[in-house]
Formats: C-alpha cells, structure tokens, sequence
C-alpha cells in the first residue's frame, strides 16, 4: 500500500523545481513574443508583458520578400520531409546490407560511416559548394535536400544498423520460404518492423536540418527558396535586433516540429527504449 511519506514529498518537490527550471527558457520565450516594441525597450526579458499584443505574429506572417516567414515555413517543411524520405529510404537499404553481409568490406565500410559522423560537416562545405555551383543545385531545395541526404546518411545508417543487428533472421527466412524475394523481404517485413528505427531517424534528422542554419545560409542566401533560420536573420541587426518579432517567428517555427514529435513520439520512444517486441 501506497504511503506519502517525507521522502516522497521531497522527491515530488525536486521534480517540480527542475520543471519550473526547464519551462523558464519558455517563459521568456513567449513573453518577449508578446511585448510591443515600445516595451521590449524599456522592460527587461524576464519582466511580463503589460500589455500582451499579437502584432508581432500578424506582422511576421504578413511581412513579403526576404521576411516572408509562411514562405520560408513552406520551403522549410518541403526540404525537411524531402530529406527525411531521402533518409528513411537509402538509409535503411545501406543498413540493412551492411548489417547482413558477411563480407569483410560491410565492416570496413560500416566503420567508415562511423568516421563520417564524428567529422564535422562544415569541413567539407566549401567543395560542396563549388560542386553544387557546377551542376546547378545552389538555392535550390533538391540541392539542400541531396545535401542533407548525404551528410546526415551516415547518422541514419547507425541508427538503422543497430537494429538490424537484433532482429532475427527468422523472419526474413520464413518469408524468403514463402517465396518472397529479397526485395519483397525487406519491404513487406523487415522495414515494418523497423518503425521504431523509423520514427528515431525521422526525428533526429528532421530536427538536424528543421533548426539548420549556416549550410541553408551558405546554399540559398540571397536565392528565393530561403528555410525559416535564414529568413528569421533578417530580423537581426548590426544595432538593434527585433527580438520580439525573432522570438514570435521562433514559436511558428516549434509548432511543426512539435507536432511531428507528438504524432511519432511512441516510435521514437520504442526506439530509445529498444527494440522490437
């Protein structure tokens, strides 16, 4: 039988001091979002809004050009499911190869994908610039798109590679007995079953290139295909930054990205938590 003791309500006040702790960045969030201009300047961040005003989301949604925000949001969830599909497809098959072949090159190379993990992707950006110049890809979004797909290829392999090594071979035998050929194999029952796996790659990636700042920078600067961190730059100045109107676009920025979280949340928990039952 359940008994409140003094240990449990220490335990209960611990865990409400670091909520009030991690929803604080939230706080300041949304109240400087919330301040009039006039306001932003003569209150400090943590201090609530007087006067809480929606101008600033009207404004950002309403702005054109550069700072047209529902335009950049549209470039930037164009390019993020792209490049999950991108993902979740060579991904898994790279994996699922590497994972399953004897051979000693499936070791080496699955070692290699694990170098390119650990080297930042910043070092290779000047001649993946002057290549993607060459064919055409600068400010487009399939040119952010194949690179995303490539850069981030070698975390979904190792994601995808660390399931594959536990699920059993039974499966893939009982169906390839069936008659089933290796690619009905793979895509009829081994990638079902992979959801987990799935829903952990789709999410890490798509966080990686939703908040991706400098590579979108680099490839469609000045284009008219600019994600969301590029054209919430515009915002920041050399002398005065509209801090409110950044932060409001940094709301309509977390509402996309948190919906795919909560409607794949229990796969990627099951991805963290282990495996396939």
């Amino acid at each position: 039988m359940f008994r409140y003791t003094k240990a449990t309500a220490l335990r209960e006040g611990i865990v409400w001091v670091v909520a009030l702790l991690t929803l604080m960045p939230f706080y300041f969030l949304i109240a400087t979002a919330l301040k009039p201009d006039e306001e932003l300047l003569t209150t400090g961040t943590s201090a609530p809004p007087s006067r809480p005003t929606l101008e600033n989301f009207t404004e950002v949604l309403s702005s054109g050009g550069d700072n047209n925000i529902l335009l950049a949001l549209l470039h930037s969830v164009v390019i993020t499911v792209g490049s999950i599909a991108g993902l979740v497809a060579f991904g898994s098959l790279a994996a699922y190869v590497l994972a399953r072949t004897t051979h000693r090159w499936g070791s080496v190379t699955f070692y290699l994908f694990l170098v390119a993990i650990l080297l930042p992707t910043q070092l290779g950006l000047v001649p993946l610039y002057i290549g993607a110049r060459q064919i055409g890809l600068v400010g487009s979004m399939w040119g952010m798109i194949i690179l995303y797909v490539g850069t981030l290829m070698p975390l979904a392999v190792f994601l995808y590679a660390g399931f594959f090594r536990n699920l059993p071979r039974d499966y893939e035998e009982a169906a390839a007995l069936d008659g089933a050929s290796p690619a009905r194999v793979f895509f009829r029952v081994v990638l079902p079953l992979m959801a987990p796996a799935t829903g952990t790659v789709a999410i890490l990636t798509g966080l990686i290139v939703w908040n991706d700042f400098f590579s979108a920078l680099i490839f469609l600067g000045g284009s008219d295909n600019q994600t969301l961190p590029v054209s919430m730059y515009y915002y920041v100045g050399s002398l005065v930054s509209a801090w409110n109107k950044i932060f409001a676009i940094v709301i309509i920025s977390m509402v996309p990205i948190l919906a795919f979280y909560l409607f794949a949340q229990k796969k990627f928990i099951q991805g963290f938590a282990g495996g396939i039952k």
